[in-house]
């Protein structure tokens, strides 16, 4: 049995039989490390000479998108990450200039540094970037079953709760109803949409904002860490327009609401796939593929090559062995692929693609209560971690 937070993002399944560990994870963010993990072509690419400049972002406290707007908004530098790194961990990741020129010099302030490491010649992406490398301490866990935890290659690439929101899965809800041309709900799902898991105190602001009338008397008390909220309910106020509102919200968020939702079916197709005894750890015949370079293309009996599940999107295609899956999830959400082409923002209109189906881990090591492991770029930490210790509520053990 799955805990209820695991069903709010598609996860009805362990796919380990282990005994849970039991335990907590990122008590403090010094017990949760993360690097990112460049090719090894790129890492040569950066020299002292180029067009755009490079830098390595080392932060604690505070996560990707805060730390970015707020060096865009001191220092004037735009930067672009090649993937996000939330608040509590500890984190080293590069960031890419979007312009050309000479960057600036190395910054450091309480919760984040910033140092140049060099010049490309064009704009790092998150193709140039493997994967991530953890080193992750388990507290008041079993360590022999830490130890005895032999299952890493056979963990299902779910998407983490980060990407839904980790107290008030929330971000494909949003999504959802973007997609569906419901901009008035998704300004109140945005707005009031409440969890049993997050503070009181936020839900406390969340039941205010549930009745329209409280919006201006309720905008003032809003916390700032509810930064995204204040700014599309100042927009609402002053226009009384639900797609102004949504407009007002940074393109890169506004994106991630529509890829939660496409994050939400691809976690219950896999769900539902295993639940219907489908080969989800190796590919079979006519099924798309990865090769060893990341290549999609068809099975070719070759054993390098890992099963790729579909993304929907509005170039869905049904001809694939999970369609039976997605086609019952899609009719049960009331969305149809097409519905991923929004016309009214068409910025945020997601095509579609394929998600390896099991993670790749690699270096996978136990130390007293510390684990150390990289995986694919793309992959999560927590859901790992989630099969190892099978918490009996994923908040209280961090995840």
């Amino acid at each position: 049995m799955v805990h209820k937070l695991d069903s709010l993002i598609g996860i009805s399944i362990y796919c380990t039989r282990t005994e849970g560990t039991g335990g907590k994870i990122r008590s403090s963010p010094d017990l949760f490390h993360v690097s990112e993990v460049l090719r090894e072509k790129t890492l040569s690419m950066i020299s002292s000479s180029g067009s755009y400049a490079v830098y390595k972002l080392k932060k604690s406290g505070i996560d990707t998108n805060h730390a970015l707007s707020e060096i865009f908004r001191r220092y004037g530098l735009k930067l672009k990450a090649l993937g996000l790194k939330d608040a509590n961990a500890t984190t080293e990741q590069y960031v890419c200039d979007t312009s050309t020129g000479r960057g600036i010099s190395d910054i450091t302030t309480n919760r984040y540094t910033l140092e140049k490491i060099g010049f490309v010649p064009k704009p790092i992406t998150k193709k140039d970037m493997i994967g991530n490398k953890f080193k992750i301490k388990i507290e008041d866990a079993d360590f022999a079953k830490i130890s005895n935890f032999k299952d890493q290659d056979k963990i299902l690439n779910f998407y983490g709760y980060q990407r839904f929101g980790s107290r008030r899965p929330v971000s494909h809800l949003v999504g959802k109803a973007i997609l569906q041309k419901n901009f008035e709900i998704a300004i109140e799902v945005l707005l009031s949409f409440t969890s049993e898991y997050d503070l009181p105190e936020n839900n406390k602001i969340r039941d205010m904002l549930k009745d329209k009338s409280n919006y201006p008397r309720v905008l003032n008390e809003i916390p700032p860490q509810m930064d995204v909220e204040i700014l599309a309910l100042k927009e609402f106020i002053d226009h009384g327009d639900s797609l102004k509102a949504l407009r007002v919200i940074p393109l890169p968020l506004r994106r991630l609401f529509v890829e939660a939702f496409q994050s939400f079916i691809f976690n219950r197709t896999v769900s539902m796939a295993y639940d219907n005894s489908k080969e989800l750890l190796q590919p079979l015949d006519s099924d798309v593929c990865f090769d060893k370079d990341d290549i999609l293309g068809r099975y070719q009996n070759d054993p390098q090559q890992r099963l790729a599940i579909p993304l929907v999107g509005y170039s869905y295609s049904k001809k694939n062995r999970f369609d039976h899956e997605i086609s019952q999830i899609l009719a049960e959400e009331h969305v149809c692929p097409k519905d991923f082409f929004v016309k009214e923002m068409q910025e945020v209109s997601v095509e579609g693609g394929f998600r390896q189906a099991v993670m790749q881990c690699h270096n996978f090591s136990v130390y007293q209560s510390y684990l150390s492991f990289t995986l694919s770029r793309g992959s999560y930490a927590t859901i790992l971690l989630r099969e190892i210790i099978k918490p009996s509520n994923p908040v209280v053990a961090g995840l």
